[in-house]
C-alpha cells in the first residue's frame, strides 16, 4: 500500500467532517429559516457542477488508470445528476410540485452514483490512483455532494406537510423579473 491510499482516504473523511459540522452549525439553521423552495434549491445549486466528472476524460489520457466502462458510469451519472438538479431548480423556482419528486430523484440517484462509484473504484484499485485535480475533486467535491445530498433529503422528508412557498416578499419569479424592466427615473 502506497502512502497515496491513506491520503486520499484522511482527506475524504477530513472533508466529510469539515462539511457535515459547517452543515449543522451553519447550514441547517439557515435552511430552517427559509421557505422550503428556497431551501431545496440552495443545495440543488452544489450538484449543478457535478459535469465536472468530464474531467475524468483528461485524467485517464493523462494516467489515471480507470477503464472506460468505469470512466462512462462516472461520467453518465454525474451529468443526469447535474440535468436533474438543473431541471428541480427550475420547477421549484416556479413552484412546481414536480421540482420535489425531482429533488427525491436527485437523492436517489446520487445515492446510487455513489455506491456504485465506491465499488467500481473498489474493484479497478483506483483509491490512491488519483492526482491533480481528480485528486482535488474527490478529496474535496465528493464530500461536499455527500453532505448536501443527505442535507436535502432531510429537507425533503422533515418539510414534506409544507407547501411550495412563494419567493421572498410573496413575489414569484415572473413578478421579480417585472421589477428589472427598466423604468423613467423622471416624470414628463
Amino acid at each position: 500500500m502506497n502512502s497515496l491510499v491513506p491520503a486520499q482516504a484522511a482527506a475524504q473523511f477530513l472533508s466529510l467532517l469539515v462539511f457535515a459540522t459547517a452543515a449543522k452549525w451553519y447550514a441547517a439553521p439557515r435552511l430552517k429559516a427559509l421557505g422550503r423552495a428556497e431551501a431545496l434549491i440552495a443545495l440543488l445549486w452544489v450538484h449543478v457542477v457535478r459535469y465536472v466528472a468530464l474531467q475524468a476524460f483528461s485524467a485517464q489520457r493523462d494516467g489515471f488508470p480507470i477503464s472506460d466502462h468505469a470512466l462512462a458510469d462516472i461520467v453518465t451519472g454525474d451529468l443526469a445528476g447535474s440535468t436533474i438538479a438543473v431541471l428541480a431548480i427550475f420547477a421549484l423556482r416556479y413552484r412546481l410540485r414536480f421540482g420535489l419528486a425531482l429533488a427525491w430523484l436527485l437523492v436517489a440517484e446520487t445515492a446510487y452514483d455513489t455506491v456504485t462509484n465506491i465499488h467500481g473504484g473498489m474493484q479497478e484499485h483506483l483509491l490512491g490512483a488519483a492526482s491533480g485535480l481528480t485528486w482535488m475533486i474527490l478529496a474535496f467535491y465528493v464530500p461536499l455532494v455527500v453532505v448536501s445530498v443527505i442535507l436535502m433529503a432531510w429537507q425533503l422528508y422533515a418539510r414534506r406537510g409544507e407547501e411550495l412557498d412563494r419567493a421572498a416578499g410573496g413575489a414569484t419569479p415572473s413578478a421579480e423579473l417585472a421589477d428589472l424592466t427598466p423604468r423613467r427615473r423622471y416624470a414628463r
